[in-house]
């Protein structure tokens, strides 16, 4: 807690935020797992394996890779954990429109109603995902670790709700047919076009725009950033899908171009990159002003 602040607020999220691990940490924030299937074994997201360790499981075998959504058994644990550091807690979750772990949440609100009397929960949708998820529960957190109370924090949380967004350029469409936005065929016709779709997240994905190369679909990435930040002061995110280096190269033209205030670097969530594959690469962002 910053300047001896009272903490009044715990912060849950989950692990399609892309949260890294330092600032889950240093901020107080717990993770939901969402849970994948691989090689016929199960594996918590975030706990059982890091991302780089999920997407090595997914090169040998990605036919069989599926993802399930935590179940409200799972979030309740987890609302058990942060009740032990603070009366109230406020639960930041991917959007209802891509999972049905808003859902779970509520329903473990119900429960935790008797299980956890005394401990106020509320649950945001976040309508996005990837590390603009991320950054809206950052902002609770944020708030939280100056000792504002529950209303304040969530207000602050809807606020930058409302100002981020998140682009992610794929290297492949092969899989994002599991996305169910786009039909097999297409995705398999894409891939061997090698066409590079841009995504965008508002509730749900949408396409924002396609690249046959990466260098042409990174220039379109920050194009479209320089026309919503300008040189106003920017919060940005770097995110990748077993793609270091040239997350690294984005990273690097990100603090030259733009006026960060913050910058950080995540891996992209597997739970996301079954459907997006390796290579991925993207931003999150939204400025102040």
């Amino acid at each position: 807690m910053r300047g001896g602040a009272t903490r009044k607020v715990a912060i849950i999220s989950d692990s399609v935020a892309c949260l890294n691990r330092e600032l889950a940490e240093k901020y107080e924030i717990e993770i939901i797992p969402i849970n994948f299937y691989v090689g016929g074994k199960i594996y918590r997201d975030w706990v059982d394996v890091t991302p780089s360790e999920a997407y090595q499981l997914f090169l040998q075998d990605p036919d069989s890779f599926r993802t399930s959504t935590a179940s409200p058994a799972e979030c309740l644990e987890i609302f058990r954990q942060a009740g032990k550091r603070a009366p109230n807690i406020l639960c930041v979750t991917l959007s209802s429109g891509l999972s049905t772990l808003y859902n779970s949440a509520n329903d473990a609100v119900e429960i935790a109603r008797d299980e956890l009397p005394g401990i106020n929960i509320k649950v945001i949708d976040s309508h996005s995902a990837t590390p603009a998820e991320g950054m809206i529960a950052l902002a609770a957190a944020r708030a939280a670790a100056d000792g504002k109370d529950i209303e304040e924090v969530a207000r602050l949380a809807e606020e930058v709700k409302g100002k981020v967004s998140a682009l992610i350029l794929l290297d492949t469409m092969r899989y994002v047919y599991r996305s169910g936005r786009v039909p097999r065929v297409a995705s398999v016709l894409g891939s061997a076009l090698s066409i590079r779709p841009i995504l965008s997240v508002s509730g749900t994905v949408h396409f924002a725009g396609l690249a046959r190369t990466r260098k042409q679909g990174v220039e379109r990435i920050v194009h479209m950033m320089q026309e919503r930040l300008g040189n106003r002061p920017a919060h940005i995110a770097v995110t990748h899908a077993y793609a270091p280096e040239e997350a690294g190269k984005l990273m690097s033209r990100v603090a030259s171009e733009f006026n960060c205030v913050e910058l950080w670097l995540s891996e992209f969530s597997p739970v996301m990159g079954y459907a997006c594959g390796t290579g991925t690469v993207g931003t999150a962002f939204y400025s102040d002003n």
